[in-house]
């Protein structure tokens, strides 16, 4: 393959020299004016076909990342969601726009980082994508902790971890199983990971259960909950540092999924090998912008959020809890269904329970301790009526799971209860207070 800058009009310069086009500083007679540099050596004046090369190549990189995905037709919302913000359009238009933006930019996200994870190898990649799989709630609950919206924050995490537990995988469950009379996966595996989100369903039970059990004044008692909360996640942090050691290092076999059985032969090892569409630069490089892109329309996605809630009477509780969920995991939400329809159950329970484990053990805690860092009384008290329902979703899933099979019932069973919880959470009036109804903050 020629190098680039060595190409022509489409052809290897120098394959015909009586065709090589006229160049700046030509003679006018169809050859190139070579100069010297004073030491006797010639210097070709010939710049622009490498230019033109690179020109080329930006183009080509460009139509790569911009159709790697058909959702990226919703790219159009990014600047209108950005020029609707700073025009102070109406909050209801600056939401929905941003709102749709946030969805293109959530899947660019996760090609980006897929492309990177391939360059670097299966360890650094399978920690690339714990970083950044779920890196658009992540900033989005940042833009918003440092505003104060702590119910946003709480609602969008404990939403995140519902929406990948009961919708992605009911829906996996549901179309893989009318596809295939019955999926079968790694219930060790699957084990590993509902055991982990047991132990992060206690983290949200405990505070919840100790502050019901003071008797103090709320603003003593919260006190004692945000230092129950913060010592909490270092602890929820730890256990993540130690599951990523069993699932990258010590215990890496248990998680290959090149070793998933395939029906039928749908796929091959061959089929599995994938190339890289972008060098680990330019995968960088795409990740810095869409990241920055995510933060102006996480800016003013946010900022709207008051002020469409007085307009529209929807409460902060139903969009933390369903809406952003479901624009920070569309990208997951459709990969995970994909390959349940393709029989790889253990790619899509990787997915879905994965990417809820990692809410809960390492986006969450993070969330405390940089709300504990910038003076934000971020905790893990969650209202009892949240809690009771995390509890009961993790408590269900855990059931399905534990078999290590699934069919389109099951599926069916977890959609049903997903669409009961959001009703719920419609109807459900936020809590009274200034900060989200949380006792004892300012």
């Amino acid at each position: 393959m020629p190098r680039l800058g060595d190409i022509e009009g489409g052809l290897p310069s120098g394959t015909n020299p009586e065709r090589t086009p006229l160049l700046d500083g030509s003679n006018g007679n169809g050859h190139a004016v070579n100069y010297s540099n004073g030491n006797g050596h010639i210097v070709s004046q010939r710049q622009w076909p490498a230019r033109d090369g690179i020109v080329r190549h930006i183009y080509n990189k460009t139509k790569v990342v911009l159709f790697s995905n058909y959702v990226n037709i919703l790219l159009i919302f990014v600047p209108l969601g950005i020029v609707a913000g700073v025009m102070k359009w109406n909050s209801t238009a600056i939401f929905v726009m941003n709102f749709l933006a946030i969805i293109p930019l959530a899947a660019l996200l996760s090609f980006a980082t897929e492309e990177l994870a391939l360059m670097v190898g299966e360890t650094l990649g399978g920690l690339l994508n714990a970083t950044f799989g779920n890196a658009v709630e992540l900033i989005v609950s940042i833009v918003a902790l440092t505003k104060g919206e702590i119910r946003i924050v709480q609602a969008s995490m404990l939403g995140s971890i519902l929406s990948n537990i009961l919708l992605v995988l009911g829906m996996c469950f549901f179309f893989g199983g009318l596809k295939h009379k019955e999926q079968n996966f790694n219930s060790t595996v699957a084990s590993t990971m509902s055991s982990l989100m047991a132990v992060a369903t206690s983290s949200l039970i405990i505070p919840a259960a100790l502050y019901s059990s003071l008797a103090g004044s709320k603003e003593a008692s919260f006190d004692l909950i945000l230092h129950l909360s913060r010592g909490t996640s270092v602890v929820l942090l730890i256990l993540y540092v130690l599951y990523l050691i069993f699932q990258l290092g010590t215990h890496a076999y248990l998680f290959d999924a090149q070793h998933e059985s395939v029906e039928g032969g749908e796929s091959t090892p061959e089929e599995e090998q994938q190339e890289a569409l972008l060098s680990g630069v330019e995968s960088a490089i795409v990740l810095v912008v869409v990241t920055v892109m995510v933060a102006i329309c996480a800016e003013y996605l946010v900022g709207s959020i008051d002020d469409m809630v007085a307009s529209s009477g929807i409460s902060k509780t139903f969009i933390g809890f369903i809406l952003i969920p479901i624009v920070g995991n569309a990208a997951e939400h459709v990969t995970a269904v994909v390959v349940a329809m393709k029989n790889k159950m253990d790619l899509a329970i990787g997915v879905a329970v994965g990417s809820s484990m990692q809410i809960a053990l390492l986006v969450t805690p993070f969330l405390v301790i940089l709300g504990w860092i910038i003076g934000q009384p971020m905790s893990l008290y969650f209202q009892t009526f949240e809690t009771v329902v995390f509890f009961v979703s993790v408590l269900i899933t855990n059931y399905l799971i534990q078999d290590g099979k699934s069919n389109y019932l099951e599926g069916a069973m977890l959609l049903g209860i997903y669409t009961i919880i959001a009703i719920s959470f419609f109807v459900y009036p936020d809590p009274v207070g200034p900060l989200g109804g949380m006792p004892g903050q300012p």
